[in-house]
């Protein structure tokens, strides 16, 4: 078997990635490992159907491949239109019927986060904390102290300076979940979209207490997190959801 020969056995038992990085081998790789064929039988396993028609539907099986198999890369976002010197955050929170925390946030409060963290939190929140992903967090002042057998519930409205809408975030969810590894409690609830975005739908608000080691009895709430789960990492990707809001 010549060497040319033993390329033509290998080269089909290769995945995608692997079949274009020896594309770049040389040229007499580049040469076998560009045959049409190939990237047919690839295609061939993830799109079966696809393959039955004489004709690939692009110019070549390799161009079909090379378009819906290659990495997704970030998309770079238009520059918001609402900045958070636009907005005030409006969150109330409640132990049963009892109000325990009533404040208006100015975005760029929420936006500029907890400064310095209390010493005593445990590594696995701080670590969330001071990881590079974007976080809206607020310092709680004085701090709270919350029953563990009671049930506390949080609402959040965010209101437009410049056109003077308000957009509900939360509806009174309550606080149902305790994450005690990472000393967490959160609630979600589901945003509301203006009716230009009929197809949007799903994506959930979260609202995380953040507390100190508990005792046996209640828990030492000293910041609250705002976040929507991974469908806004990014300062700008957060802004974008909020604009879509249905404001009233």
């Amino acid at each position: 078997m010549t060497y040319e020969e033993a390329l033509k056995v290998v080269f089909p038992l290769l995945e995608g990635v692997d079949l274009a990085s020896c594309m770049a081998v040389c040229k007499q790789w580049r040469d076998i490992a560009q045959d049409d064929y190939l990237w047919k039988c690839l295609c061939a396993k993830r799109w079966p159907s696809i393959c039955k028609q004489p004709n690939p539907p692009t110019l070549t099986y390799y161009k079909l491949y090379q378009t819906f198999c290659r990495r997704q890369h970030h998309r770079t976002l238009l520059p918001p239109r609402l900045s958070f010197d636009d907005l005030e955050f409006f969150i109330d929170i409640w132990i049963e019927d009892r109000l325990i925390f009533s404040e208006v946030v100015p975005g760029p409060v929420l936006d500029s986060g907890i400064k310095t963290f209390p010493s005593g939190i445990c590594n696995v929140l701080r670590f969330h904390l001071e990881g590079p992903e974007y976080k809206m967090t607020l310092p709680v002042e004085p701090r709270l102290t919350v029953p563990q057998n009671e049930t506390v519930s949080v609402s959040v409205l965010v209101g437009r300076k410049d056109t003077k809408k308000v957009a509900r975030i939360i509806n009174k969810s309550k606080f149902d979940y305790t994450d005690w590894t990472a000393y967490r409690a959160m609630a979600f609830d589901y945003l509301d979209f203006a009716p230009v975005h009929p197809f949007i739908s799903g994506i959930r608000a979260w609202m995380s207490l953040l507390f100190m080691e508990h005792g046996n009895e209640v828990i030492d709430i000293f910041g609250i997190e705002m976040d929507f789960a991974n469908a806004a990492t990014s300062k700008e990707e957060v802004l974008w959801l909020l604009d879509m809001l249905d404001w009233k």
